[in-house]
């Protein structure tokens, strides 16, 4: 519904007419959000009944503004290309030679033609193993050649179930369709084979999960997280990221509050600690002060949650408020004694649950509620497009004073922000967007004092995209084992394309027990080194 107001005079808008054209403007928001809504669910009766949902149609592009035409001697975009075949590796070379030709020709020279082909076929060997019986008794079997069986071992080679995992995790290629596919290769597996090829026997890659998220936390002064749906035995689940450009580390579960992140930034192994990030988070959470004195009081450490549980009932601590706090504070002090730094800066969306630490929000998260309002007139049009213009013109100034801190610019960024958000247009709904920033300061503007943070939080929305990808495929993980297989994989693949490691060879690798490719927490800390010493930071010993 598009409500046009009519022009009052300027004379004839008393208090009580403002206030009324508010109250309008406020029910037809409400109003054209119920219609998007009623469309959505319409469009969804209509693909249950098999029919089609109302079309998006486009707006024409026939009167779009000409795009810029390049300059002479302008390349194209993408024309600056590296070198074909510069890195291509030749495992065959293969003179060729021409027949039938006339008396007299002589050779001058070859000239190089390279074709690329990829051999896929089956290949299913027997090994004779000998038995030797031995002059004291007994018997000996001759061992495998190395590299022939996984680690895990089976009658599956290595190479095999590096392309299963690969198709699987990296392709998205669903388990009917992969069983198939490998049926059609030659290969004789069942269904259950595949199944468990690709949920058991990886306590190697589970292990290096774990060991990589504590190297991203202990070397990193920042992290993104973002989390979303991953359904788990046909009920709702979550899968939280957490990583920056050096990892990625991915943790399903079945909430997404505080309590939940703070247990994914511990891992499998749960530590509850009583120091100074601990007390400043209670006191931060406005715990009571008896309270804090209470637990102030009893073991430095707890290693596990039983023990933390029984010490909050003998200090008689029952309230689930109080339960809550305490344990988050609890759980964020075993963080920093485990080596994550207490100034470690937590990059979101804005949800309150990634609120540990110091926090930095994301801007574009910030100005999305200004670009999915719908305006009823041009003049509400206008005062949105005019903030959002203000907004993104200051982002640009932070996005300039990112890449060049200069400390002169800091209280002349900070008056703009304040100004930008003190602004009264009028409208509430644009009102409350500004009010929302405007209490979001010290998260908005954490680039002041953290130049390396980044302003939005594009990293982790497209590593969480991948579980987005497989939910559209397969809807949901059905067993523990599938679900943190899946969980382990993910976040190894991610990791390795940060660390520029070629996931094919590091399945290949871990599978054979090799060793050429490093582990990848040793990477991590590699490349964290290395980004310090070019900045001219202090490396730590």
């Amino acid at each position: 519904m598009k409500l046009e107001l009519p022009e009052i005079p300027p004379e004839e808008l008393t208090p009580v007419v403002e206030m009324l054209l508010a109250i309008i403007r406020q029910l037809a928001d409400r109003v054209a959000a119920l219609e998007q809504i009623n469309q959505q669910l319409r469009d969804a009766i209509a693909r249950l009944k098999g029919q089609k949902p109302r079309p998006d149609i486009k707006p024409s592009v026939l009167e779009a503004a000409p795009k810029s035409k390049r300059q002479e001697g302008d390349k194209r975009p993408g024309s600056a290309k590296r070198p074909k075949l510069a890195e291509l590796t030749i495992h065959r070379e293969e003179p060729v030679h021409a027949e039938g030709l006339p008396e007299g020709s002589t050779f001058r020279c070859y000239e190089p033609y390279v074709v690329q082909e990829l051999l896929i076929r089956s290949e299913n060997t027997r090994y004779l193993r000998a038995r030797y019986d031995l002059p004291t008794g007994g018997s000996v079997l001759a061992p495998f050649p190395n590299g022939v069986l996984p680690v895990a071992g089976g009658h599956f080679g290595p190479n095999l179930i590096a392309y299963i995992l690969d198709q699987y995790h990296q392709a998205q290629v669903t388990e009917p369709l992969l069983v198939e596919q490998l049926w059609e290769y030659g290969i004789d597996i069942s269904a259950g084979q595949l199944h468990r090829i690709l949920t058991e026997n990886h306590a190697v890659f589970h292990q290096e999960k774990d060991a990589l998220r504590a190297a991203g936390l202990a070397v990193s002064s920042w992290i993104g997280t973002d989390d979303t749906g991953a359904r788990h035995r046909g009920k709702n689940g979550y899968c939280t990221v957490i990583g920056n450009d050096l990892f990625a580390y991915f943790q399903s579960s079945d909430s997404k509050n505080r309590l939940n992140f703070l247990h994914v930034l511990q891992g499998k192994q749960h530590n509850y600690a009583l120091n100074e990030a601990t007390l400043a988070y209670w006191k931060r959470q406005e715990l009571a002060e008896a309270l804090i004195e209470k637990l102030s009081f009893g073991p430095p450490q707890f290693t596990d949650e039983s023990a933390w549980q029984a010490w909050l009932v003998e200090v008689e601590i029952t309230g689930e408020r109080h339960v809550r706090i305490a344990t988050e504070g609890a759980l964020l002090g075993g963080l920093v004694e485990r080596g994550v730094s207490p100034e470690l800066v937590v990059l979101s969306d804005g949800a309150p649950q990634f609120d540990v630490f110091l926090h930095a929000s994301c801007w574009i998260h910030a100005e999305r509620p200004l670009a999915r309002m719908v305006p009823y007139h041009e003049a509400h049009r206008a005062v949105i497009e005019k903030i959002r213009g203000q907004i993104w013109e200051l982002y640009q100034d932070l996005k300039a004073y990112r890449q060049q801190p200069d400390a002169a610019q800091k209280p002349l960024l900070e008056a703009r922000f304040d100004a930008l958000c003190d602004q009264k247009t009028g409208y509430p709904s644009i009102d409350g967007v500004l009010k929302e920033i405007r209490d979001h300061k010290a998260d908005l503007l954490r680039v002041l004092a953290r130049p390396e943070v980044p302003l939005h939080n594009n990293g982790c929305e497209s590593d969480i995209r991948e579980y987005v990808k497989k939910r559209k495929i397969s809807g949901s993980t059905r067993s523990p084992a599938g679900r943190r297989c899946r969980d382990t994989f993910t976040s190894l693949k991610k990791t390795c394309r940060k660390l520029g490691v070629n996931f094919w060879n590091y399945l290949q690798d871990r599978l054979r027990g090799l060793g050429k490719i490093p582990r990848l927490p040793d990477l991590i800390r590699e490349r964290a080194m290395s980004c310090r010493a070019s900045l001219g930071e202090a490396v730590p010993a």
